[in-house]
């Protein structure tokens, strides 16, 4: 048995964890709050912990788990900008990830966003239960023939072009690497970011939060992108700088947003808050504006994705305890 501390946990995490295949080795133990410096020490006695996108495992609390005998930093997320790498390997600790999950999931619930905020669905969802069957104010406007940027074509950027190019929409990519042979098959084109911006009525964010990814959506890249641009972010947060968004939507440049992630969405997103305040301002901000959707970090959210999360999560950890390979591609 391999013990294990798995953070920042939630009902489903647990159903899904205890469930996949090989799981009776591993001697999970369950916490809901988040792994920090601060709560490292929770992990004495265990081989592994398990954490996820918001758990903090910078170098001092790397140091304590180093110390406290732990040898594995399993993400059951494809993100690991919340891990020092650089410190993991002083320690020698070994982290793994879950690469890929369920690319669909996140590419379709990106179009699901754009298409309820295009049309209004969840304010008339909203007044039909109140009886109220004007349509009044849900002029939305067609995805056919409209040019659509996807920044970033990984998987799930690939997925979602492909949706788009379904719905008859004209799709625009842009990628430090990009896949042309992918792009030649499916109709698409690659250009300069810069073009991309100018062109596109709808913006598709798919890439990884790096030193050069932070704020790529800023003031300045707003400022080339078309008057009532609809902005779709469902990868990181802090690709988007929100007081530069804020000050776009008050201007009426940015025609519509759609939130899967929020900049500072730490301690908000997964919690239940409605019986508090808000005490974060831009998110009460972006809040009020009738042309912004936010779900809560949900795009991943399917029974497909969270089977294959646990499946490659437990096979990572038991890779450790039988020092056989990890999971393929799953190794920092």
């Amino acid at each position: 048995m391999i013990e294990t501390a798995v953070f920042d946990t939630k009902l489903y995490d647990r159903k899904y964890l205890l469930k996949a295949a090989g799981a009776e080795r591993i001697a999970w133990r369950f916490h809901e709050f988040r792994l920090s410096a601060e709560t490292a020490s929770v992990a004495e006695g265990t081989q592994a912990v398990c954490i996820f996108v918001n758990d903090h495992a910078d170098r001092e609390c790397l140091k304590t788990l180093a110390s406290l005998g732990v040898k594995l930093i399993a993400l059951r997320c494809a993100g690991f900008n919340n891990v020092d790498l650089v410190a993991a390997q002083e320690y020698g600790l070994s982290v793994v990830r879950v690469p890929a999950y369920s690319p669909h999931a996140v590419a379709e619930h990106t179009v699901g966003l754009l298409l309820t905020l295009n049309r209004k669905i969840h304010r008339a969802y909203n007044r039909v239960r109140e009886l109220n069957f004007s349509l009044s104010g849900l002029v939305g406007f067609d995805v056919n023939g409209k040019t659509v940027g996807i920044i970033g074509t990984g998987k799930i950027g690939r997925i979602t072009s492909q949706i788009f190019r379904g719905f008859g929409a004209e799709v625009l990519a842009y990628d430090p690497f990009p896949s042309n042979d992918w792009a030649f098959a499916n109709s698409i084109q690659y250009v300069a970011l810069e073009t991309l911006l100018a062109k596109s009525d709808i913006l598709s964010l798919h890439v990884p939060l790096l030193a050069e990814t932070r704020h790529l959506i800023n003031a300045q890249s707003l400022a080339k992108t078309k008057p009532g641009v609809y902005i779709v972010n469902t990868s990181r947060g802090k690709l988007i700088d929100t007081t530069a968004l804020i000050a776009a939507l008050k201007a009426g440049h940015v025609g519509g947003v759609a939130l899967d992630v929020y900049e500072e969405e730490e301690g908000v997103f997964f919690e239940d808050l409605s019986g508090q305040v808000l005490m974060d301002d831009e998110l009460s901000h972006l809040l009020v504006f009738p042309n912004v959707l936010i779900t809560a970090h949900q795009a991943f959210l399917t029974h497909e994705a969270l089977s294959e999360i646990a499946r490659v999560t437990t096979l990572n950890i038991l890779a450790q305890e039988t020092n056989d390979s990890f999971q393929k591609g799953t190794r920092l």
